[in-house]
């Protein structure tokens, strides 16, 4: 799909969902990772994530798109447009769009990659960092006895 179909299946969506127009451009945006979409307040355009439609379907990608399309027809009309507000979830539950974008499968989420591992000295209880941290200040959260740096890991 183009950007040019996508700006058109965005027009159509806008009309029958909404019955007010999309005026404004619609992009797939590559750099998107963890989200489904974007709406840009200064500008009023939105990005969506290609993965949407490539590891997902048709379905999936509307789904984004009226999400999006929330938060712009919200923010036109002056109306509160966040995710927490009632505007916006009554309004994306009227047009039937997606509360959140699923995962992709090839994109682990929160996967980190530890480098320390400490451990309690008085309940022996295991930790994994990603920075190191100085161990004469902190406690364990469960004794409250000190920790000693185990290895360094790579």
């Amino acid at each position: 799909m183009t950007d040019q179909e996508l700006l058109e299946l965005t027009r159509r969506l806008s009309y029958q969902r909404f019955g007010r127009p999309f005026r404004h451009q619609i992009f797939f945006n590559s750099r998107l990772k963890t989200t489904g979409g974007r709406y840009h307040l200064s500008d009023h355009h939105i990005d969506i994530n290609p993965l949407m439609l490539t590891e997902h379907d048709m379905v999936t990608l509307e789904g984004v798109i009226l999400h999006e399309l929330c938060h712009y027809h919200l923010h036109l009309l002056g109306r509160d447009y966040h995710h927490r507000s009632r505007d916006f979830r009554e309004l994306l539950k009227a047009v039937g769009g997606s509360r959140y974008a699923p995962p992709s499968p090839h994109h682990r989420h929160h996967s980190r990659s530890y480098r320390w591992e400490y451990q309690c000295q008085r309940c022996g209880a295991r930790l994994l960092r990603q920075r190191r941290f100085d161990v004469r200040r902190y406690v364990c959260r469960h004794c409250g006895g000190r920790f000693r740096l185990i290895k360094q890991l790579f």
